[in-house]
Order: structure tokens, then sequence, then C-alpha cells
């Protein structure tokens, strides 16, 4: 089950509250969340855990964490649905480069950092 949520919502922080600031997030994904007024979340849910999730500004993605590719990959069909196919350029974690692969997302080399990556996807793409 897929959840979208931003930090207004009453059941936010139940969710995703022990996400920020967590050292096991930051050491997977080499990226510290927060949570940006601005953010849509998207949260996959599986007996009420959150076992993925995206946060989303328009259609740049922000944040991404993982315990279940799959369902990653299903967070990212329903982003890639809403926006039309089309994501802007989006500086992500290269922990889940494969998933963005398989996703059909366009991936730039890396510039900024080995840490992070661009990906976006263009629509028709």
């Amino acid at each position: 089950m897929i959840l979208k949520l931003t930090n207004k919502d009453e059941n936010f922080y139940q969710y995703m509250g022990k996400f920020f600031g967590s050292r096991t997030v930051q050491r997977q994904t080499n990226d510290r969340i927060f949570d940006d007024n601005n953010k849509t979340w998207y949260l996959s849910l599986e007996n009420d855990v959150v076992t993925a999730f995206t946060s989303v500004t328009g259609n740049v993605i922000k944040n991404i964490y993982s315990t279940n590719d799959e369902h990653l990959v299903e967070i990212f069909k329903e982003i890639k649905k809403e926006n039309n196919n089309e994501i802007a350029k989006s500086i992500v974690t290269t922990a889940y480069l494969e998933i963005y692969e398989k996703c059909n997302f366009q991936i730039e080399p890396r510039q900024f950092s080995k840490n992070f990556v661009t990906i976006y996807m263009k629509k028709g793409d």
C-alpha cells in the first residue's frame, strides 16, 4: 500500500518520525532526511510498517530510502504516473542505482560526489 503524506498530516510523524536523524538511514543512503514543509512523501507500507519512502517537491525527487526494492519500484511508478512520466533532474543517493535503472530513469554521470547521482525522466521516455 502506498500512502501519500506531507508533514502537516496528522499521522505523518507516526510513520516517518524514526527516520529523521536516523544513523541507519544515513549509513545506507549517505544522505540525511529532513521533514521540510514543501515535500510530499510517498510511503510504502506493509503491515503498517514503512518499507520504502521517497520525498518529492513538484516533480523533483529529494529523499529515498528502502528496505524492500520492489516497494520502492512501486513508489517510483506512482510518482511517474502522477507526473506524466516527467521527472525533473533530481540529485539522489547512489544507494539505489540499480532501481533507478530498472525504473528507466535517465542517469547522468556522477558530477558532485560518489554518493549522489542525477536522475530524470523526460515525457515519452
